[in-house]
């Protein structure tokens, strides 16, 4: 169980940031800005190809790169939307780090500002993680807290617990709302109400995973996840054998196109 516990920690991360860390977050963010871009072109080029046969048609008797050609556009088409969605959402996850750091520079620090010269609690002066616990769950029933922040934290500030919570609903339960938490005397200060960006970021991830709908939308996207490999690899098929096409293949492919 561990040995595929570490596989699965390895995929995301290589996934993730391919284990660079920001450059990482931001290289495939471009690429899935390429996704997008890519596309979008196909859409363009499907369109004039779409006049010519008729949808789902795939014509065998012209030979195997016309095949492919007619896979590529007919799998390309019906994954579109799909595809879309995890671009695009893929691209605002990528974004995470720069998101949450904005949020600290100019929210946050707008919220400590009061406090600004004032002496931080020592150790011996913090309230008990349990009470400030407790005090969450108590003032906020409709709230699940998902994790607690130590005051000093680089998630929190250095005057507060920062207190994770989400709500119980399918939507709700993706969206986080931090609670500043008082770090001497564990009363609520404030529910702290995330920026738009930060909403849709948290929204983007299950929705990039297809976490929304439990297993079977998990193997639903696996499957999309397939479908979309064989349309990036008919893509680079075709290029590479039109590159090493005779001219009088490719102008016989054209003829026959039209």
């Amino acid at each position: 169980a561990q040995r595929s516990l570490d596989f699965l920690e390895f995929v995301v991360r290589l996934h993730r940031n391919l284990f660079l860390d920001l450059p990482g977050d931001l290289f495939l963010g471009v690429m899935g800005l390429l996704f997008v871009a890519a596309i979008v072109s196909g859409i363009a080029l499907y369109k004039p190809f779409a006049r010519k046969i008729d949808f789902g048609e795939i014509r065998n008797r012209r030979g195997a790169r016309i095949r492919w050609l007619d896979l590529h556009n007919l799998l390309g088409i019906v994954t579109l939307a799909w595809g879309l969605v995890v671009g695009v959402t893929g691209v605002v996850n990528e974004l995470a780090v720069p998101l949450f750091g904005l949020w600290q520079k100019t929210d946050v620090k707008a919220m400590i500002e009061p406090y600004r010269g004032h002496q931080a609690p020592t150790l011996g002066e913090l309230a008990t993680v349990q009470g400030v616990f407790d005090t969450t769950r108590r003032e906020l029933p409709g709230m699940v807290t998902s994790s607690v922040a130590f005051p000093g934290s680089p998630f929190g500030t250095p005057y507060h617990y920062m207190v994770w919570t989400k709500g119980n609903s399918p939507l709700t339960s993706r969206l986080f709302s931090p609670v500043l938490v008082d770090a001497r005397t564990g009363a609520i200060q404030s529910v702290v109400k995330m920026p738009w960006y930060l909403s849709a970021l948290e929204v983007s991830r299950p929705l990039h995973f297809g976490d929304y709908g439990g297993l079977p939308l998990k193997i639903i996207w696996a499957l999309l996840d397939l479908v979309t490999i064989f349309v990036l690899g008919s893509g680079v098929y075709l290029w590479l054998s039109r590159r090493r096409s005779p001219i009088e293949e490719r102008l016989a492919e054209l003829q026959a196109a039209e």
